[in-house]
C-alpha cells in the first residue's frame, strides 16, 4: 500500500525503536524509584528531555512530558478554567485542531467568552481580526503553528505579541510544525506549546507541553493531582520507553539530511501539477498562494466526490479530512472555514507525504486516482 497520510501519523523509525527497546524489559524500573534501577530510568528521561528541549529551542526544565498534544492542550485550558475569575475571554482560530476548539467550547459552557478568529480564503488567520479581538479582557490566545489539513503556516509571532501587549497568555499547537518547518520557543515568544512524538517518526502515546519558565512559572492551579512528577503538572508514573523514543525522534530530526524537506516539497508540487494536467486543470489547491508545510496538499478535484474516491482507492491511503474526525463522514471544519462555495466542500482531499516518498510513489498515486475516477 502507498501511504499518504503522514499528518495523521508516521511510522516509528527503526533507530527510535532501538533506543526504546531496553526500557521495555531490561531497564524497566520506575523513574521515580530511589534505587539504582530507578536512577537509570531517570537518567534516560533526563537525556530525552534535553534532546526534546534542544529540538524546540527551549530549556529542559520547560518540557513537561504528557500522553500527547491533546492532553498538553487540555492542561492549558483546564488550568485557565480553575484560575481565579479575573479575565474570562479566550481567542482561538476557527481552523484549530479539535483539542483546542472543544477545550475552548468547554470554557464557553462555564461562562467564558470565546472569540473564533476567521481565516482568509488562503487559510491564514486574519491578523486584523486578531488585533480587534484580543483585548485587556483576554486571558488566553491559542493559534496553531501550521494547519493539519491544508498545511498553511500561521503568523504565530505576530499573534503572540498581540496577546502579550494586553497581558494575555499565548499557546501554540505546534504538532504539525515540528519536523516540517523551523520551530523555536524563543522566536515564537510563546508561553505554552503542544507536541506529539508520533508526528515525527516517534512512538504514539507520548507528547510534551512546553511551559515557559517551567512548572514554577505555571500561572494557574494545577489541573491534575497525584504524585509530584513533571513538576506536579502531569503527575503519574512516567512512560520511560515513550519518553526515550520521543528524545530519539528529536535526535533523528537534528541529524537528518538538510535537503529532506526541499525534496518532499518538490514531490508535493509534482503531485499537484500532475493532477492538474490529468484533470484538465480542474483542481484547486487550498493555501497554494501562501507559506505552507512542504509535505501537505489539501485540494479539490471538481466533479469528484471525495468520500467515494476515498472509499474506492483500496491500495492508496490518504485522507478526506483530519484523523480527529475519525469515523465521521462529513465536512471538515477547516474546509468549511476556507471555502465559500458550498457545492465544492465535499470534494476535499488531503495528501500528506512521508520523508522517504519517491517520484515513483507519486506516479503510482496519480495512476491509482485516475483509474478509480
Amino acid at each position: 500500500m502507498l501511504y499518504f497520510d503522514a499528518n495523521a501519523t508516521t511510522p516509528c523509525a527503526p533507530e527510535v525503536q532501538e533506543a526504546m527497546r531496553p526500557y521495555w524489559s531490561d531497564a524497566f524500573a520506575n523513574a521515580s524509584s530511589p534505587h539504582c534501577a530507578g536512577r537509570v530510568a531517570a537518567q534516560a528521561v533526563a537525556a530525552a528531555r534535553r534532546s526534546v528541549a534542544e529540538c524546540l529551542d527551549a530549556r529542559p526544565q520547560e518540557i513537561i512530558f504528557t500522553s500527547g498534544a491533546t492532553e498538553s492542550t487540555n492542561l492549558v485550558f483546564w488550568g485557565l478554567l480553575l484560575a481565579p475569575r479575573t479575565r474570562r475571554h479566550v481567542v482561538v482560530s476557527a481552523i484549530e485542531h479539535k483539542s483546542v476548539l472543544e477545550s475552548a467550547a468547554l470554557l464557553e459552557e462555564q461562562g467564558f467568552e470565546v472569540t473564533r478568529l476567521p481565516v482568509t480564503p488562503d487559510g491564514v488567520v486574519d491578523l486584523d481580526a486578531a488585533a480587534r479581538a484580543i483585548t485587556p479582557e483576554t486571558a488566553l490566545v491559542s493559534v496553531q503553528a501550521a494547519n493539519n489539513e491544508i498545511g498553511t503556516i500561521q503568523p504565530v509571532l505576530q499573534i503572540s505579541r498581540l496577546a502579550h501587549e494586553v497581558g494575555a497568555f499565548f499557546h501554540v499547537d505546534a504538532v504539525q510544525a515540528l519536523g516540517k518547518m523551523p520551530v523555536s520557543m524563543l522566536d515564537w515568544e510563546c508561553d505554552f506549546a503542544s507536541f506529539s512524538a508520533h508526528k515525527i517518526y516517534g512512538p504514539k502515546g507520548i507528547g510534551a507541553l512546553f511551559v515557559k519558565g517551567g512548572p514554577l512559572r505555571w500561572p494557574w492551579p494545577r489541573p491534575l493531582r497525584g504524585g509530584g512528577q513533571e513538576g506536579g503538572l502531569r503527575p503519574g508514573t512516567l512512560n520511560v520507553p515513550g519518553i526515550v523514543g520521543f528524545g530519539a525522534a528529536c535526535d533523528r530530526l537534528q541529524q537528518r539530511p538538510a535537503n529532506v524537506l526541499e525534496n518532499v516539497a518538490t514531490l508535493r508540487d509534482l503531485l499537484e501539477d500532475s493532477l492538474g494536467r490529468k484533470f484538465n486543470n480542474s483542481i484547486s489547491v487550498l493555501g497554494k498562494n501562501v507559506d505552507r508545510l512542504p509535505n501537505t496538499s489539501g485540494l479539490l478535484i471538481e466533479g469528484i466526490d471525495a468520500d467515494m474516491l476515498f472509499l474506492r482507492c483500496k491500495d492508496v491511503l490518504f485522507s478526506d479530512g483530519s484523523a480527529c474526525k475519525s469515523g465521521v463522514i462529513g465536512l471538515s471544519h477547516v474546509v468549511d472555514s476556507v471555502l465559500i462555495e458550498k457545492k465544492l466542500k465535499n470534494k476535499f482531499l488531503r495528501f500528506t507525504l512521508l520523508e522517504n516518498v519517491t517520484k515513483h510513489d507519486i506516479e503510482l498515486l496519480i495512476s491509482s486516482i485516475e483509474e478509480v475516477v
